[in-house]
């Protein structure tokens, strides 16, 4: 564990989601390293607290796709794997592809201007130290393209599958020289959007997430 690594008190939030955000972002920032145990212990000790939030938060964690409960063992931060990324990225890959196809058709005036706010959000916090912040940003950008689908259930799927495709986001997002590519690529689904032109919104979107996948496999190959 990193010596930084340290509990990020809220008094807006309860104890267990304070527990929670602090040891997400630990592991999203490589403060807690994949395959590392997470002894229930030794992090109420560190975190100045007790067991139970500990357990709260590894369990949510699990759900995300961040820990792994191994029997007999415990807890350990997941590793990232080639596999997981592309099972998860292809399945993103199908539901941006459509709620972008219903957000050009759906979207009106005041959509569109909350898309270009979210753009221009997400292009002052691009070189940000904290990872997270510059992840958050982009949910923001995306989030406003699904409520754009009005359709409930397509916003639901897409919100129960954010906390796993969190991860690998946050992955992509750490190479800074990703950024100019990405912010561009944001504009384009805009342009599309703005002009009701279907299909260059969907291919400009699944070319997002496609280089995302390349990129991403290319690290976890070690070829970068």
């Amino acid at each position: 564990m990193e010596p930084g690594f340290e509990i990020n008190m809220n008094d807006f939030l309860p104890l267990r989601d304070v527990v929670f955000n602090t040891l997400r972002q630990a592991i999203l920032r490589g403060e807690l390293k994949p395959g590392e145990r997470l002894m229930e212990i030794k992090l109420a000790n560190k975190l100045g607290v007790s067991r139970t939030p500990i357990r709260e938060a590894i369990r949510k964690l699990e759900l995300e796709g961040l820990v792994l409960i191994i029997p007999r063992r415990g807890a350990e931060v997941a590793q990232i794997t080639e596999k997981s990324l592309r099972d998860v990225l292809e399945v993103r890959r199908s539901l941006e592809a459509l709620s972008v196809r219903l957000a050009c058709e759906r979207m009106g005036a005041q959509g569109l201007s909350e898309l270009k706010k979210a753009e221009e959000d997400f292009e002052k916090v691009l070189g940000h130290d904290d990872i997270t912040v510059v992840a958050e940003a982009d949910v923001a950008f995306h989030d406003v393209i699904y409520l754009a689908t009005d359709n409930q259930r397509l916003i639901q799927l897409l919100s129960n599958f954010r906390e796993q495709m969190y991860r690998y986001r946050a992955e992509y997002l750490k190479r800074k020289e990703c950024h100019p590519k990405l912010l561009e690529e944001h504009r384009e689904i805009i342009r599309a959007i703005e002009n009701s032109e279907v299909e260059q919104a969907t291919r400009i979107t699944c070319q997002h997430i496609d280089n995302q996948v390349k990129r991403v496999s290319g690290i976890l190959r070690g070829q970068e």
